[in-house]
C-alpha cells in the first residue's frame, strides 16, 4: 500500500499539486491510524495530506478517480491475457511495429505506459501542453501550440485504438478469442480515459468567488448610461460627479485615521502605565492598531471601448491616491506599459490625454491577455506583495490567443486580492473569443462595470 500512495503521490506532484517529503511521511502514519478498506477514510486521509486549500481539491478528485479507479485492471480479464503489470505481449508486439514505420516517439511510449498502468508519463506530456506557449513572431503572431499539441496527442490515440481493435484474432477458441476480446475492451477504456484527460476542464474551485451584481443607483439618469455612448458633456458631468465622490470618500477616510485610537481597551499597556501612580490607572490606553494602507496595481485595457471605463476608473483612483499607500498603473492592448510616471506629474485627465498620444502603446494591435500576463509576471511580479490588490479593468476577449491562466494563479498567490472589472454586460462573457469564464477562476472578485453607479458602488467598497 505505501508504493501505490508513492506512485499516487507523484502523479499528484506531476499535475502541480505541491506534495512534500514530510506531508508523505504524515500520511502514511495516518493511514495505519484507519481503516483502509474504508474508502472514505482513505481518501479524506489522502485529501487532507496532499490537497492543502479548497481550490486545490478538484485536481485532488480527479487525480484520485483517475489512479484508483480508472487505472486499476480490470478484474474481467483473466490475468494471462495482461502481463508485465497490464501490458500484453501482442501490444508489446503492436509497439514494435509503429517503431519500425516511424521514428521512436517518447508520446507514443507515453500511452503505452499508460495503457499498462502507469499514468506518470501522460500527465507529464498533459502538463507540458498546458503550459506550452509558442514564441511570439514579428510578422504573424499565433498562439495555437496547445491546439496542435492535442490534436497530434489525440491522433496517436486513435492510432492505437484501431490497431487494437485489430488484435483479437478469429482462428481461437471460443474461450481464447472471449478472454482476448475483453483484454482488447479494457486497454480500449483506457484509450477513452486518456482522450478525456485531454478535453476535462482542469480550473481550480473558486467558491470564494465574490461576483457582483447588484449596484445601488446613486444618479438616476447620467448614473445608467455606458460609459461608450457618453456626449462631450455628459463626460464634464460625470467628471464633476466623481471630484464630488472623492471629496467624500477622502473625508471618510480622514475620519477612520483620526479615530484609529479609539476602540477596545488595553488592559495591558493600561496596567503597566498605572505604576508609575501607585497602581491607580490614572491614564487609559487603547489598543493601537493603525489602519494599514492598502497598495493598489492596476492593470488596464485601452483597446476600443474598453478605454472608455478604464479612464474613469484610472481618473477615480488617482484622484484617491491619499487613501493609498502606493498606487501603480499599467496600460495595455498587447504587452503592459507603465504610465505610473504620467500619472504622478500631470494632472489626470492630461494624463490620459499623454497615454493616448506619448506612449508606445500599440492601439492598432489586436488584444493579447496571455501575452500581457506573461509580461507582467516577467517584468513587474515584484510590484505585488500581501498588501497589494491587483485590479484588471477589461473585457477578457483575447482573440482566440492563449490565455495563458496559469499565470494568473501565480500573480494571485503573490497579491492579497484580485479584482476584474468588465465593462462589457455580463450575459456576453465567456461568449466568443471572451476568456472570462477561465479567467475568473483566478480571480478573488468579478463585478461589470460599464457605467458610473457600478463604479461608484465598486471604488466605495474598495475605499470603505
Amino acid at each position: 500500500m505505501l508504493d501505490l500512495v508513492l506512485k499516487f503521490a507523484q502523479s499528484c506532484r506531476e499535475a502541480e499539486l505541491r506534495v512534500s517529503t514530510a506531508e508523505l511521511i504524515d500520511c502514511a502514519g495516518q493511514l495505519e491510524l484507519i481503516d483502509m478498506i474504508d474508502e472514505d477514510q482513505f481518501k479524506a486521509t489522502l485529501r487532507a495530506n496532499f490537497a492543502k486549500s479548497r481550490r486545490e481539491q478538484k485536481n485532488f478528485d480527479r487525480l484520485y478517480h483517475l489512479f484508483f479507479h480508472e487505472m486499476r485492471p480490470d478484474p474481467t480479464v483473466a490475468p494471462e491475457r495482461l502481463e508485465n503489470g497490464g501490458l500484453s505481449k501482442d501490444l508489446a508486439e503492436l509497439l514494435d511495429q509503429m517503431a519500425e514505420r516511424d521514428e521512436a516517439n517518447p508520446l507514443d511510449q507515453a500511452i503505452m505506459d499508460f495503457l499498462a498502468g502507469d499514468p506518470l508519463p501522460y500527465l507529464r506530456e498533459i502538463q507540458r501542453i498546458e503550459n506550452q506557449a509558442e514564441a511570439p513572431r514579428h510578422q504573424l503572431k499565433s498562439n495555437l501550440g496547445q491546439l496542435s499539441s492535442r490534436l497530434e496527442v489525440m491522433l496517436r490515440i486513435n492510432r492505437f485504438r484501431d490497431r487494437i481493435r485489430e488484435l483479437p484474432g478469429e482462428d481461437q477458441t471460443p474461450s481464447v478469442s472471449s478472454d482476448r476480446r475483453r483484454a482488447v475492451d479494457h486497454l480500449i477504456q483506457r484509450l477513452n480515459t486518456a482522450n478525456r484527460m485531454l478535453t476535462e476542464d482542469t480550473r481550480p474551485y473558486n467558491e470564494a468567488l465574490q461576483q457582483v451584481k447588484n449596484y445601488d443607483t446613486h444618479y438616476a439618469d447620467l448614473g445608467e448610461k455606458p460609459f461608450a455612448s457618453l456626449s462631450a458633456k455628459e463626460i464634464q458631468d460625470m467628471r464633476d460627479g466623481i471630484e464630488e465622490l472623492v471629496r467624500k470618500l477622502k473625508d471618510a477616510v480622514t475620519r477612520r485615521y483620526a479615530s484609529r485610537n479609539k476602540g477596545m481597551l488595553d488592559v495591558k499597556k493600561t496596567l503597566r502605565h498605572a505604576g508609575r501612580f501607585q497602581g491607580v490607572p490614572v491614564e487609559l490606553k487603547f489598543k493601537d492598531r493603525p489602519l494599514r494602507k492598502a497598495k493598489i496595481v492596476t492593470l488596464c485595457d485601452v483597446s476600443g471601448s474598453v478605454w472608455s471605463a478604464a479612464r474613469f476608473m484610472l481618473n477615480m483612483i488617482y484622484s484617491l491616491q491619499d487613501c493609498f499607500s502606493d498606487v501603480k498603473s499599467f496600460a495595455f492592448v498587447c504587452f503592459p506599459t507603465n504610465i505610473t510616471d504620467i500619472f504622478e506629474k500631470n494632472e489626470v485627465n492630461r494624463a490620459i490625454e499623454k497615454v493616448m498620444a506619448e506612449t508606445d502603446i500599440q492601439f492598432d494591435s489586436l488584444t493579447d491577455y496571455g501575452e500581457v500576463l506573461y509580461q507582467f509576471h516577467r517584468d513587474h511580479l515584484h510590484l505585488l506583495n500581501r498588501r497589494t490588490t491587483l485590479i484588471i479593468v477589461g473585457d477578457g476577449r483575447s482573440n482566440y490567443h492563449n490565455p495563458r491562466e496559469k499565470l494568473l494563479e501565480e500573480i494571485r498567490a503573490k497579491c492579497r486580492r484580485v479584482i476584474w472589472l468588465n465593462p462589457e454586460p455580463e450575459e456576453f462573457w465567456g461568449t466568443g473569443d471572451s476568456e472570462m469564464n477561465t479567467y475568473k477562476a483566478y480571480a478573488h472578485e468579478v463585478r461589470p462595470c460599464r457605467n458610473l453607479n457600478q463604479l461608484i458602488d465598486f471604488i466605495e467598497d474598495l475605499v470603505l
